[in-house]
C-alpha cells in the first residue's frame, strides 16, 4: 500500500496515528538540525519533518537529497505542529517521518509548480502534465467534472437516455470546414469527424427513443480564438413530441439546478429576446444583459443638421457610459482609436459629455445645439455625469463596432463580474442568411432547421424574412447552447434543401438517409446543445476555456506537447491512397 491517508486529509484528531504518504515534494527547507518538506497531491499538502534528536541520521541525509517535484513515500506519526497554518486543512498537524522512500526522481521543472507560477502559456501547454499539477488548473478540471456529473444526474433523472454516436460519418458541405480521415479499406474514399450529431440524434427520435443526450466530443476545421478549440465537447440532447417551450423549460431547469449547485445562486428570471430585438437593442445576438448601455439609434434626432458624417449614414447610434463625463480629452482619444482599430473598424467617433449642471459639451458642439445634445441623451437613457459615445455608417457594420466598444467599456469599468450570472434566451433568428461571397443563402443554424409555420409562404418570395424555431441561450454574453425544433417530414426538408441551393439528386446524395428515415414516421421533436467547456469556463468565471480543458490546442490549432499535428510516413501515405510526397 503506497498511503494509508491522502496528503490533505490529516487533522488534529489523528495526532499520534502512523501512517503512509506519498506524493511529490513541493518545497523544503533545511535549517540543519531540522527539515521540513511539504509533500502534495491531488488533495492537498501535508508538511513532514525530519529532526535528528528524533529521526535517523540516514533518513535525515537522505532527506537532504530530494528536489523539487521528487516523487517519495514516507512513514511516519502524526504530531501537533508548533507553528500552525491557518492557510491549509491540514495546518495543525505535520508527520514525523521515521521511513523514507524515493519513488521517482525528478529533474527541475521548467516552470515552478505553484499557483503563482513564472512559466508562460506557451511553455505550461508545452509542459501541460505539469501545468495539471497547478491548484489552478488542476481545480478547473476537478471542476469540470463536477458540472458534468451534475448534468448527467439532471437529464437522466427526466429519463433522457445517454446514447454514443460514431465518430466517423460522412462530410457534407453545409456549416464549418470539417476534418477529413482516409479510409484504408476504401481508397480515395473520407471519413468526416462530426461537427455535431445532429442527424444521428434525429434518427434515434425516429428510432422512438424519445428523450436522449450524450456528452460528446465534436470537431470543425475553423479558425481559433480564446474559446474555441477544434475539438470542443458538446452536451447534446433531443426529445420527441414537445414544442418550443418544453425544450427552454428542462434547460432552464438545467441551468438553475448547476447555478444553485455550483454557486448556491438562485436565478428566476430567464428574459427572452427576438434575434431583431437583440441586434437594435446590444448590436449582437448574444448580449450581455449585467449591466445597461443600450443602444440609442439616433437617425431622427442627429441627422439633417448639416454634419455629413451623420447625414450620409445609414445608421447613427449611441451608448451612455455610466459617470464617463469626467473622462479627460486624452481617454476619449484613447478610446477613439481603440474603435479605430482594424478589429473594429470604425472610421471615427463623436462624442458628448452630459455635465452635471445639465448642460453638454460635445465634438461636434458647431453642427448641435444644447437642444439637439438634449435629445441625444433623452434617446440613449444618459444622466448627468454619463458620456455619450457615437457611431455611424452602414447598419450592420455601425452595430458590430459599437457592441465591441460597449462591451469594451464594460471590462474597464468593471460591470463584467464573473461572480454575477444573467441568462438570457434569444429567439426568432433568421432561418436563412445571404452570403455574398457564394451568391446564395445559407442556415443560419443547420438546414434542418424547422421554419416558422407562419412564415412558410415567404420561402419562395422573400427567404431572407423567414424566421427559424430556434433559439440560444446566452449566459453573461456568451452563448452557452442552442437549438432548434426540427424539420420531421420529407416535403418541408426536400423544400429546404431546394432553397439551400441543392438539386433533388444532390439532397439524396448528401441526405437520403434522413429523408428515407422521415418517410417511416418521425415524431414532431427538437433539441439543443450547450457548449460544455464554454459553460464550464464561465461558470468557473473565466471568459477563456483552456484551463478547462486537460489537453488543450494553441491557438493555430496545433498540440505543443505531443508536436500535432505532424507529417506521417510515406508507407502510410501510400495505404491510405494519398499522393502527398513529404520533403
Amino acid at each position: 500500500m503506497y498511503r494509508s491517508h491522502n496528503c490533505g486529509e490529516l487533522r488534529i484528531t489523528d495526532t499520534d496515528k502512523e501512517v503512509t504518504l506519498a506524493g511529490w515534494v513541493q518545497k523544503s527547507r533545511d535549517k540543519g538540525f531540522m527539515i521540513w518538506i511539504d509533500l502534495r497531491d491531488r488533495y492537498g499538502i501535508t508538511q513532514l519533518i525530519f529532526d535528528e534528536a528524533r529521526t535517523d541520521a540516514a533518513i535525515m541525509q537522505h532527506a537532504r537529497t530530494l528536489g523539487r517535484e521528487f516523487v517519495i513515500q514516507v512513514k511516519g506519526i502524526v504530531i501537533e505542529r508548533e507553528s500552525k497554518n491557518s492557510n491549509i486543512p491540514t495546518g495543525e498537524v505535520e508527520v514525523l517521518v521515521k521511513e523514507l522512500s524515493i519513488l521517482n526522481e525528478a529533474q527541475l521543472p521548467p516552470f515552478t509548480i505553484e499557483d503563482e507560477t513564472d512559466g508562460g502559456e506557451d511553455l505550461r501547454m508545452k509542459y501541460r502534465y505539469l501545468d495539471i499539477r497547478r491548484n489552478p488548473v488542476k481545480n478547473s478540471l476537478l471542476f469540470r467534472h463536477k458540472i458534468t456529473q451534475e448534468v448527467r444526474n439532471y437529464l437522466s433523472n427526466l429519463d433522457f437516455c445517454e446514447v454514443e454516436t460514431p465518430y466517423l460519418i460522412k462530410s457534407t458541405p453545409e456549416g464549418a470546414r470539417d476534418f477529413v480521415v482516409p479510409s484504408r479499406m476504401n481508397p480515395g474514399q473520407f471519413y468526416a469527424l462530426p461537427q455535431s450529431p445532429q442527424t444521428f440524434k434525429q434518427l434515434l427520435m425516429v428510432g422512438g427513443l424519445d428523450k436522449y443526450f450524450q456528452i460528446v466530443k465534436c470537431f470543425r476545421d475553423e479558425d481559433l480564438r480564446a474559446d474555441r478549440q477544434p475539438e470542443f465537447t458538446q452536451i447534446d440532447c433531443e426529445m420527441s413530441f414537445i414544442e418550443q417551450e418544453d425544450i427552454l423549460s428542462v434547460f432552464e431547469g438545467l441551468t438553475r439546478h448547476l447555478l444553485k449547485t455550483v454557486h448556491n445562486i438562485d436565478i428566476t428570471a430567464f428574459p427572452r429576446m427576438s434575434y431583431e430585438e437583440a441586434m437594435r437593442r446590444y448590436g449582437n445576438d448574444k448580449p450581455d444583459i449585467r449591466f445597461g448601455m443600450e443602444f440609442g439609434e439616433l437617425n431622427t434626432v442627429a441627422q439633417h443638421k448639416n454634419f455629413s458624417v451623420f447625414n450620409d449614414a445609414e445608421l447613427v447610434a449611441g451608448i451612455a457610459v455610466p459617470g464617463a463625463a469626467s473622462y479627460t480629452r486624452k481617454q476619449i482619444d484613447a478610446l477613439t482609436d481603440w474603435v479605430k482599430r482594424p478589429q473594429v473598424g470604425a472610421s471615427g467617433m463623436v462624442y458628448c459629455k452630459c455635465e452635471l449642471d445639465g448642460t453638454f459639451k460635445s465634438s461636434v458642439d458647431k453642427f448641435y445645439d444644447q437642444a439637439d445634445l438634449s435629445r441625444w441623451a433623452e434617446v440613449t437613457g444618459a444622466q448627468p455625469g454619463d458620456l455619450i459615445l457615437v457611431l455611424s455608417g452602414s447598419a450592420n457594420k455601425t452595430r458590430a463596432q459599437l457592441s465591441a466598444l460597449r462591451m469594451e467599456l464594460a471590462h474597464r469599468l468593471g460591470l463584467r463580474k464573473p461572480d454575477e450570472f444573467a441568462p438570457l434566451w434569444v429567439t426568432d433568428f433568421p432561418l436563412l442568411e445571404w452570403d455574398d461571397e457564394t451568391g446564395r443563402y445559407h442556415a443560419m443554424h443547420h438546414p434542418f432547421t424547422s421554419p416558422k409555420k407562419e412564415d412558410m409562404h415567404l420561402l419562395d418570395t422573400d427567404p431572407g424574412k423567414v424566421r427559424a424555431n430556434a433559439y440560444d441561450l446566452v449566459l453573461n454574453g456568451n452563448e452557452i447552447g442552442g437549438g432548434s425544433i426540427r424539420i420531421h417530414d420529407k416535403e418541408t426538408q426536400s423544400l429546404m434543401f431546394k432553397h439551400l441551393g441543392f438539386t433533388a439528386d444532390q439532397a439524396q446524395e448528401q441526405f437520403g438517409f434522413l429523408l428515407d428515415a422521415f418517410q417511416y414516421g418521425a415524431p414532431p421533436h427538437g433539441g439543443l446543445a450547450f457548449g460544455l467547456d464554454r459553460l464550464v469556463a464561465i461558470l468557473g468565471g473565466q471568459e477563456t476555456i483552456r484551463d478547462f480543458i486537460a489537453f488543450p490546442k494553441n491557438n493555430a490549432g496545433r498540440d505543443v506537447m505531443i508536436d500535432a499535428p505532424a507529417a506521417i510516413d510515406q508507407t502510410q501515405l501510400q495505404e491510405l491512397s494519398l499522393e502527398v510526397h513529404i520533403s
